[in-house]
């Protein structure tokens, strides 16, 4: 398949940042095979046209940690701190799955995630039920790491486990049927949850599976809530990154949820490592937890991208509000210059394809690379001048999910002019409404 792209205002990403105005972009089959000027002619009558003269192309945003088997919760776990959250909420509805209301509660997330620009997320699924997830984000077109999560120590909510030996073998059985699937948009992540829910023995043995296919990753929880870094010192005798790193766990291959809470020595151990932070700053901030010290591992050189976490921690999974709450929550600690709207937009695209070992794949708009792109339409009343005065400012702060017009991954429309292809959105929405009343009903 040939299309062309014809007339948009690009915003590359590329190593120079490029802002290219009135440019088009020819797509073959699932990568961008040019960039051209506007006006150019394709000798080959078979070529699609796409008019986005009054578009801005951006890449697709890549999400770096999510919980898709949450999306049904939403709502229904507010006002907790984080262990609370989990042991009175999350836990018993996440043990209450079956594999129809998972495989909703995914496909309800996606669209939410397809609709505000998202394109590429790293997930971390429940105990059970991974292959539903998996399913929904192969019939959608997402592009994908999953993993199931893995827990063999649960003190807070004991019936939410398993045999070590399950839990590994479960997880290798899922790697080895689905990653690199889907026409390699589905790759595996192994999941340990977080210190207090595995054993040492797991998160060593998790982490050596890794090595077992190219282009696995290692994603868990860390330093997310003081109680919990409490926890984890009495238990370990030291610092929750201190301890992962004891265990070798820190590459650049793994990949950090939150750390929020670190001491002088874990800034240097993340970066001596390469390891990847993902920088979640709506869920922090409604569980309480903190706020990360984003400016200082950026100026450090680690890698920092954005995830919305679960929907019951942040009550919408939209990469917009994430980078502007990302940028705005620096501003009273450390100036109004730190967390610039450009910094968070990189975090957004480049930084989370890096996070990610996809940065040579995804992340910018360049010859060559997947055409993963999302467009919007910043022609409206929050914009009512021209935005390429601070392009980077109108995206951050000024556009939201109604912005965004069009959705392409991996060279296929996923979402066209406001209009879902890949999914029924008001089939999805009816069944996630019966399939969480029989889910209440199993609890």
């Amino acid at each position: 398949m040939s299309l062309l792209i014809r007339g948009g205002t690009v915003v590359t990403m590329n190593p120079q940042n490029e802002i290219l105005q009135g440019t088009s972009l020819l797509i073959e089959n699932d990568h961008i095979a040019a960039i051209l000027p506007a006006n150019s002619k394709i000798e080959n009558s078979h070529v699609e046209i796409f008019d986005a003269s009054n578009l801005v192309i951006i890449p697709g945003f890549v999400q770096t940690h999510l919980h898709l088997c949450q999306t049904l919760f939403r709502g229904l776990a507010d006002d907790l701190q984080l262990l609370d959250w989990l042991r009175e909420k999350i836990f018993p509805m996440e043990a209450a799955h079956n594999e129809q209301s998972m495989y909703i509660s995914a496909k309800v997330g996606i669209a939410e995630l397809i609709r505000s620009g998202t394109t590429t997320i790293l997930d971390m699924g429940s105990i059970y039920h991974e292959e539903e997830i998996i399913k929904a984000i192969g019939e959608t077109g997402l592009r994908a790491f999953v993993g199931k999560t893995m827990m063999d120590v649960n003190d807070i909510f004991p019936k939410l486990k398993e045999p070590i030996k399950d839990s590994l073998r479960s997880t290798l059985a899922l790697a080895e049927r689905w990653h690199n699937s889907y026409n390699q948009r589905i790759k595996y992540a192994v999941a340990p949850r977080f210190v207090l829910s595995c054993s040492d023995t797991l998160m060593r043995d998790a982490y050596e599976m890794i090595n077992s296919f190219h282009g696995m990753l290692f994603h868990t929880h860390a330093s997310e809530n003081k109680i919990e870094i409490e926890r984890v010192r009495n238990r370990c005798k030291m610092d929750n990154i201190e301890f992962l790193h004891e265990l070798g766990l820190l590459s650049e291959r793994t990949c950090l949820a939150h750390c929020v809470h670190l001491n002088e020595n874990e800034f240097k151990l993340l970066k001596s490592t390469k390891t990847n932070v993902t920088h979640c700053p709506s869920s922090n901030l409604k569980l309480g937890s903190g706020i990360a010290n984003i400016p200082k591992l950026l100026k450090m050189g680690v890698t920092v991208s954005l995830g919305a976490d679960g929907a019951p921690c942040n009550n919408n999974l939209n990469m917009f509000q994430e980078m502007r709450l990302a940028s705005l929550i620096q501003k009273p600690l450390h100036g109004p210059t730190a967390m610039t709207a450009k910094s968070v937009f990189e975090m957004a695209t480049i930084n989370g394809a890096r996070a990610l070992g996809l940065g040579n794949e995804i992340g910018s708009i360049e010859v060559g690379k997947k055409a993963d792109l999302t467009f919007l339409n910043l022609a409206n009343i929050q914009n009512p001048y021209s935005t390429l005065n601070n392009i980077y400012s109108s995206i951050v702060f000024s556009s939201g999910s109604e912005n965004v017009d069009s959705v392409m991954i991996d060279g296929t429309w996923i979402f066209r002019k406001k209009e879902f292809l890949t999914l029924d959105e008001h089939k999805s929405i009816a069944e996630a409404t019966t399939e969480l009343q029989k889910l209440i009903q199993r609890l």
